[in-house]
This record gives C-alpha cells, structure tokens and sequence, in this order.
C-alpha cells in the first residue's frame, strides 16, 4: 500500500513538473509574440515599462529649457519627415513631442500614421528657431504658404530617441510613383 502512495506521488510530481514547464513555455512564447508585433529601429528597446503619452507630458510640464530627462514612452504619430524619415512629431497630452534621432543614426518609416510607437532615450524642452521651424515644415511636406506663416521662435517638447518600436502592422511600402519620383529627384540633383 505504501508503494502505491509512493508511486501515485510521484507521478503527481512529475505532472506538476511537467504543468509548471509548460505554463513558463507558454510565457516565453507570449512574451515573444508581443515582441515579435514590434520592429525596432536604433538601440534594441523593450516596451517594458514605457509610459503613456499623458504621463510623459506630465514629466514635460516639471521641464525647463536646459533640463534633461531619460524617459521611454508610448505615443501616437502625428508626423513624419516625409524626405527621409529622420524625425517624427507624437501626440503628448494636447501638444507634440518633436522627436529626433540620435547621432542621425537611423531612421524611421516615412508613412507612419494613425499608429503608436514607443521610443526611448531623453527628454528635453528647447527653443526651435525661426529658420528650423520652416525647414521642419518644408519635410513634412507644408504648402509654401504655411511656411510663410512662421514667424516666432517655439519653445519646443523635444526627444532625442535612442531606439524606438514600431508595430509591424504599421510598416507599409512606399508608394511606387513616389519612389520613382524621388528616384527622378536624386538623378537630377547628380546631373
């Protein structure tokens, strides 16, 4: 009798062992797919304890220009430098954080929209001059018109991204007169 308690006991065990392996399987394979639904661009980040955009413009709101602060935050796209993809302007609160590259290391897709990112790196406020202001707009694609408008300096919510992730889904191709329009571009600026 007590070799059949024994023996029930340990299959038990074995089974537990075996339930509890499966469970730390599963987690790894979650944890995988969430990062696998991310394509990074830069530094190798993680989502792990990134910030909401409210958040983030609370931290804003203790900056004064010169301050700096490391930060990682999640943020809708509001714009993208449509020339090369080496800024983007996200949605904190009711104002936008212009963010950078570091380095001008890498950049970003330029047909991101409607989607959020996360990125990682420091946080600052600054003054954007009058001559960035209109180089800005000009690649984000404004009307000469628009341009024209900028007149004053802005104090600016900025961010120099180390790394950054973009969900896959929101990765498309460019559109192919584009390409070839920029390809037409490039071979005339060459000539």
């Amino acid at each position: 009798m007590k070799k059949i308690v024994l023996i029930a006991l340990l299959a038990l065990s074995f089974g537990a062992c075996k339930d509890s392996g499966n469970q730390s399987d599963n987690q790894q394979n979650q944890q995988a797919e969430a990062t696998q639904d991310y394509v990074s661009f830069g530094a190798e980040i993680t989502a792990d304890d990134a910030v909401d955009a409210d958040a983030m413009m609370a931290l804003y709101a203790d900056l004064k220009q010169g301050d700096t602060i490391a930060a990682k935050f999640q943020a809708p796209v509001n714009s993208v430098c449509k020339m090369k993809g080496c800024w983007m302007r996200l949605a904190v609160g009711e104002q936008e954080a212009f963010v950078k590259f570091k380095d001008y290391g890498f950049f970003v897709p330029k047909y991101l929209s409607e989607v959020e990112v996360i990125v990682s790196g420091k946080a600052y406020v600054s003054q954007t001059s009058v001559e960035d202001l209109k180089h800005f707009a000009q690649d984000a694609g404004k009307s000469q018109e628009e341009i024209d408008a900028i007149t004053e300096p802005e104090l600016s919510l900025d961010f120099m991204a180390d790394g950054v992730l973009v969900p896959a889904s929101a990765i498309v191709e460019e559109p192919e007169q584009e390409v070839e329009e920029s390809a037409a571009t490039e071979t005339e600026a060459t000539e």
